[in-house]
């Protein structure tokens, strides 16, 4: 991209953020830059859609997670959540067990080749953290995280009267 382009996309960046939409937008903007960036790699690197890599981290974290509760961690519709456990039970990367209190559910367990493919993932993503929060010092980051924190606390984050 040459400096005419640079300016050209700065200057319209800076108008977005400045326009009433500014919250909305910035939070848009950083999301789907870091989307773009580790799905591309995710995809390439590991021929599976980035959101599997993620149900892969919940299921790893939450041992014996069922699969609607990813949806929780991660808001996706429930569809795509189940498509990827499917495609991560089907490398064996997880196994799932039948609830010895609900034989309707199934609990979701990391394999060993699982454990081990997110410890590889897991690296990756954390040098990505780095490179993405690389312009905030450590005070601000955690600001940031807090100010995630209380947004994701909030029931109109998942839910609206203005888009129903």
């Amino acid at each position: 991209m040459n400096n005419d382009s640079n300016e050209t996309a700065a200057a319209m960046l800076d108008q977005i953020f400045s326009s009433d939409l500014r919250y909305l937008m910035a939070v848009s903007y950083i999301v789907l830059s870091n989307n773009q960036v580790t799905s591309r790699h995710i995809e390439r690197e590991y021929q599976m859609p980035v959101h599997a890599w993620s149900a892969l981290y919940a299921i790893t974290e939450f041992p014996g997670l069922r699969s609607k509760d990813i949806q929780h961690l991660f808001p996706r519709p429930q569809n795509s959540i189940s498509r990827v456990v499917r495609l991560l039970i089907d490398r064996d990367l997880v196994e799932e067990e039948v609830s010895s209190t609900d034989a309707r559910a199934k609990l979701l367990y990391a394999t060993d080749k699982g454990a081990e493919l997110l410890k590889e993932i897991k690296a990756k993503a954390l040098a990505r953290q780095a490179e993405m929060l690389g312009s905030l010092d450590a005070e601000e980051r955690e600001t940031f995280l807090n100010l995630c924190r209380k947004i994701a606390a909030d029931p109109g984050l998942r839910q609206s009267d203005a888009m129903p």
